[in-house]
């Protein structure tokens, strides 16, 4: 499914949306062999205390399938519990099993589904969740958390913006204006973006902001939505696209650009940059300094998350997969950012993955959502391989404002059309924009 035109925006990481939500899991060989289809017994794989699943076989040859159907539960890793049932397909038939998954405690669960019979032999892989609006993290922020992002404003306070502005009229569509924007951020670190405001007579319009967020190493173009009454800014922040400059790292190794040290871990820059970009805003006469949304997508969420956090002037958050959430809680759940993050300790004297877990802890998402006060909206996926399922409940659980939570059970790190359709509609009701 390729992105509607008819969206404002809505900023993922690089993984396109190609799956709808409530399609049923559909494993097949071909057009014309042995097919199943799984059916949870909440549309969102959400379910108070037990599971259940319907395992449908679909047997459109001439042969008798006899054999098995199975499920097995596992969670970090380890077995919990498994059940087997007897199967029998007539020929050009199907046959629906009904599994009753044992009661389990809060959290989030890995199940497969197995299919085992004369001419067919496949696994089905899900995510189903228990309670989860209970789930809490065990590990709490540092006692010097707002202390530390306070200095860090501070820091950033002191560095004159230099902001600019250029008409990049060759890019121009019939319906709007685009500008590059530049400005000086922490460290003085000159970082860059795309402005675009809806073409318009009226030279005293104001117009509303969706404040787009990068991705992990993605580089922001502008872009161009339909909305004639919407500005849409994208950042690049430092080490991204075209604010590059004096990071410019591999791919892998942005993660943990100076991880060592909390007080110059890349993140720390990053996220003043997003700040400084609300600052811009602010500094517009053009644009409404009341009517804010930042939303991003993998990394663009977890920035949105700690923008909304940090700055008070933001008035709306759509965070989408957010990476970096319960940070104690994702080694042995994800590989990626844990085992770039562990290779760079092994080429570190004397640095520990404990300090580095320690260093993280300032720049945890679920950290930051306790201050996000502002009207939000969360995304997630049940098999994302970044941002799990029980890592973005905690977070998503922290935060104290009005907020919402949309899930997706058969969706990685993704979200779907309807998140999408649901953001624009939220944003144009809160900005009275009819």
């Amino acid at each position: 499914m390729k992105r509607s035109n008819k969206i404002i925006f809505i900023l993922c990481c690089t993984i396109a949306v190609w799956c709808l939500q409530n399609i049923p899991a559909l494993a097949q060989n071909d057009e014309d062999g042995i097919s199943t289809v799984l059916t949870p017994g909440n549309k969102n794989a959400i379910f108070d205390s037990k599971a259940s699943y319907t395992f449908e076989v679909k047997n459109p040859t001439d042969a008798l399938q006899t054999g098995t159907v199975a499920y097995e539960i596992t969670q970090h890793g380890k077995k919990i519990s498994a059940g087997k049932q007897k199967a029998n397909i007539g020929k050009k038939g199907s046959e629906k099993y009904s599994f009753d998954l044992p009661a389990l405690k809060s959290g989030f669960y890995k199940v497969a589904f197995m299919v085992n019979v004369s001419d067919y032999d496949d696994t089905t892989r899900r995510v189903f969740g228990i309670q989860p609006a209970a789930i809490q993290s065990k590990y709490a922020k540092p006692a010097d958390f707002d202390a530390f992002w306070q200095k860090a404003k501070d820091e950033l306070a002191k560095v004159a913006p230099q902001f600019k502005v250029t008409p990049m009229p060759k890019m121009n569509t019939d319906n709007r204006k685009v500008f590059a924007i530049e400005m000086r951020s922490l460290d003085n670190y000159l970082i860059k973006g795309w402005l675009t405001v809806p073409i318009n007579k009226n030279k005293d319009r104001k117009f509303s902001v969706l404040l787009g967020l990068p991705g992990y190493q993605v580089n922001l173009a502008p872009i161009i939505g339909l909305d004639e009454d919407l500005a849409i800014i994208t950042l690049n922040v430092r080490g991204q696209g075209n604010s590059r400059g004096p990071i410019d790292t591999r791919r892998n190794e942005f993660i943990f650009y100076r991880i060592e040290d909390k007080n110059n871990y890349v993140m720390r820059g990053v996220i003043m940059d997003c700040i400084r970009v609300v600052d811009f805003v602010f500094a517009q006469p053009n644009l409404k300094h009341d009517n804010i949304l930042v939303s991003g997508g993998s990394m663009g969420g977890y920035l949105a998350l700690a923008t909304a956090s940090l700055d008070k002037r933001v008035n709306l958050c759509s965070a989408q997969n957010p990476i970096l959430c319960d940070v104690n809680n994702l080694d042995g759940e994800v590989t990626w950012p844990i085992n770039d993050i562990k290779k760079y300790i092994k080429t570190q004297p004397g640095l520990s993955f404990d300090k580095v877990l320690s260093n993280l802890n300032y720049y945890d998402g679920k950290n930051f959502a306790a201050g996000v006060n502002t009207n939000m909206i969360m995304g997630i996926g049940l098999l994302d391989p970044y941002a799990p399922p029980a890592n973005e409940y905690a977070t998503f659980n922290t935060i104290p404002g009005k907020k919402r939570l949309m899930v997706f059970k058969d969706l990685g790190h993704e979200i779907s059309q309807s998140y999408k359709d649901f953001e624009r509609r939220w944003m144009r009701d809160a900005f009275a924009l009819f």
